[in-house]
């Protein structure tokens, strides 16, 4: 089961300056409760008996909002900082210090209207939003504007930058601590996927293995007839049209399912990456390409190949917007027209984004290994629509971890080739191809429908400590 968060708690933080009309205060925590409640996101902020109206002004008002967020610590992903007036910078960057919370930080000023500029109706939020983002970075505290320096808090433009960072939140809480699986050992034709486990580790981010003996034989050990066999098989039926593929080739496959399933949960794995090729073929005679597009579209992604880096980008952009992610090589030109390209792999594709999926052999794989060794693999097109491509990967030369991101679409253009495959349209894409080549980037690359590329540059570049470039 995906421990992606479905359901995202933000802690609330309304500053106040006494000189300022306080009743603002009041009027931004009522539509504040109302707009969360709309958008259905937690909220975890004070009311009018633990501080005046319930804002931070104060030393002690900052403790008090320090404590209650502190309290919550493990359910806030994010904190929202709320400006009706020009507010206490000091107190609200202490409050959000005392708190201990690394998480993500959103600011938030309310506009002035003009014929409200008297002493009792102006607000002077554009004023305090800069001071406050100085004291911020002051306090080492990284926090993310709004599209527009001063907006309405119950307008559409602070709806659509609150929905956004609710998706900056999740990838942050996501990445944090994540665990991958890497099952068996990494193909030994595949450098291209090394990766570093203590680049990853200094991110907070470790690295399970399971070698495949050790799968092969607790294979050896389940009964035809186990339920929990039957359970994974029928799941496999249910993902793509298996009406092609042998009793025997699918209760294999099943009972793989029930190892890799049963490993994962016993030591709490969020995304694998399994070495799909060659051993699988020659000792059990299937792919394991369908069982990799059943977990991704549960949003526990798999990379292929043993690509820790390919499944850590799929979990990235799969927890930004619930969307299940699949990996796939940059394989061809498409003819002459250089901003498209044919994105390929055998087929591991999470069944959704397919145009009818089916289930069938791996022909590619299949002149080396004998094409009835290879069933498994799922083949379908990729769906037309809008697409964000992301790569993570670790560089040992210069000792970081490294992204590049951007968007594309996936269009109908004739494509005649097996496997999961996809036609895509990538602005200035000569551009990007020679920058991930330069810059030694994998040839594998995630994707998934939706337009996350800002989503992305924001969290991984402003809170992972991530340098990520976006393609425009």
């Amino acid at each position: 089961m995906s421990r992606i968060a479905q359901q995202i708690t933000m802690g609330v933080i309304i500053g106040n300056r006494g000189f300022f009309p306080s009743y603002l205060v009041a009027e931004a925590r009522e539509q504040a409760v109302a707009l969360f409640a709309r958008l259905g996101i937690s909220t975890v902020m004070l009311d009018d008996t633990q501080t005046e109206l319930g804002g931070v002004e104060t030393r002690q008002d900052a403790k008090v909002c320090a404590e209650l967020l502190k309290a919550h610590k493990d359910t806030i992903q994010g904190i929202v900082v709320l400006l009706p007036n020009f507010g206490d910078e000091k107190a609200i960057a202490e409050a959000i210090r005392l708190s201990g919370l690394n998480v993500p930080v959103l600011v938030q000023a309310q506009e002035d209207n003009l014929d409200k500029m008297g002493l009792a109706t102006r607000r002077d939020s554009f004023c305090g939003k800069i001071s406050l983002c100085n004291n911020l970075r002051q306090y080492n505290i990284p926090f993310t504007l709004t599209t527009q320096h001063v907006c309405a808090l119950d307008g559409e433009v602070f709806a659509r930058d609150l929905r956004q960072f609710e998706q900056v939140c999740r990838v942050v809480s996501a990445m944090r601590n994540v665990r991958v699986g890497a099952i068996g050992a990494r193909p030994a034709g595949f450098n291209t996927v090394r990766y570093s486990e203590k680049l990853l580790e200094r991110m907070g981010i470790a690295v399970e293995t399971l070698d495949l003996s050790e799968v092969f034989t607790r294979i050896g050990q389940l009964r035809d007839d186990d339920i929990r066999v039957d359970e994974k098989r029928r799941i496999l039926l249910d993902n793509a049209d298996a009406s092609a593929i042998p009793a025997d080739k699918m209760l294999t496959m099943a009972k793989l399912f029930v190892v890799i399933s049963e490993w994962t949960t016993a030591n709490d794995i969020d995304t694998t990456a399994i070495q799909c090729w060659t051993s699988l073929q020659e000792n059990l005679g299937i792919n394991v390409c369908s069982i990799m597009s059943v977990m991704s579209g549960q949003l526990m992604p798999s990379a292929c190949e043993v690509d820790v880096m390919g499944a850590l980008s799929m979990y990235a952009l799969a927890s930004c917007n619930l969307n299940p992610a699949s990996i796939a090589d940059w394989n061809n030109n498409f003819g002459e027209d250089r901003d498209k390209c044919v994105l390929f792999h055998c087929g591991n594709f999470a069944a959704a984004s397919l145009e009818s999926p089916k289930m069938g052999t791996a022909d590619i794989i299949g002149t080396t290994v004998g094409k009835e060794n290879t069933c498994g693999a799922v083949h379908g097109r990729l769906k037309a629509g809008p697409l964000t491509y992301f790569r993570l990967s670790t560089d040992d030369l210069t000792g970081e971890v490294k992204a590049y991101v951007g968007e594309a679409q996936s269009v109908n253009d004739p494509l005649d080739t097996p496997g999961c495959r996809a036609v895509i349209q990538v602005p200035h894409l000569e551009t990007l191809l020679a920058w991930i080549c330069r810059q030694g980037f994998e040839h594998h690359v995630a994707m998934n429908h939706s337009s996350s590329s800002a989503v992305l540059v924001e969290a991984f570049t402003r809170y992972l400590g991530v340098n990520t470039y976006l393609h425009q």
